[in-house]
């Protein structure tokens, strides 16, 4: 089983915990398709990851997402209900990770594969506009 390298817009199932649950004292979330944002440089060791959450929710409130068209979610494999990259919150985990799980029924699979470039800038370029306005949450696993 090897796992991916830690590219930006890389799709992993991975222990997602919301700021809200990390507030509430839990320190494992659900396993869910997850894009990485960001990676250290791989040199140094521990090597760390930005993960965003992928959800069926739609965003509200301060939640901000970027929706995953339907044709991005079929050609990745992740089911046919409308899905959102949450831009708004983030993990910030070690690589390789205890919360990284293989995909369902495919036991030596750990990614989905990568968002499309275009795409990808799109929530690139959101979620460092939030960060730079502190505007994001994040949880250190």
């Amino acid at each position: 089983m090897a796992l991916p390298d830690p590219e930006p817009g890389l799709i992993v199932r991975y222990d997602y915990l919301w700021t809200h649950e990390a507030a509430a004292g839990r320190d494992q979330g659900k396993t869910r398709p997850a894009c990485l944002v960001a990676a250290t440089d791989p040199s140094v060791r521990p090597r760390y990851v930005v993960l965003l959450p992928i959800t069926h929710t739609p965003p509200a409130g301060d939640t901000v997402g970027i929706a995953i068209p339907a044709r991005v979610g079929q050609a990745l494999g992740l089911d046919d209900t409308p899905g959102w990259v949450i831009v708004s919150e983030h993990n910030i985990d070690e690589w390789p990770n205890g919360g990284l799980s293989p995909l369902p029924g495919r036991p030596d699979t750990f990614s989905y594969g990568f968002i499309p470039p275009g795409l990808f800038a799109q929530i690139k370029a959101r979620f460092l506009e939030l960060a730079r306005a502190r505007k994001g949450q994040s949880v250190r696993r």
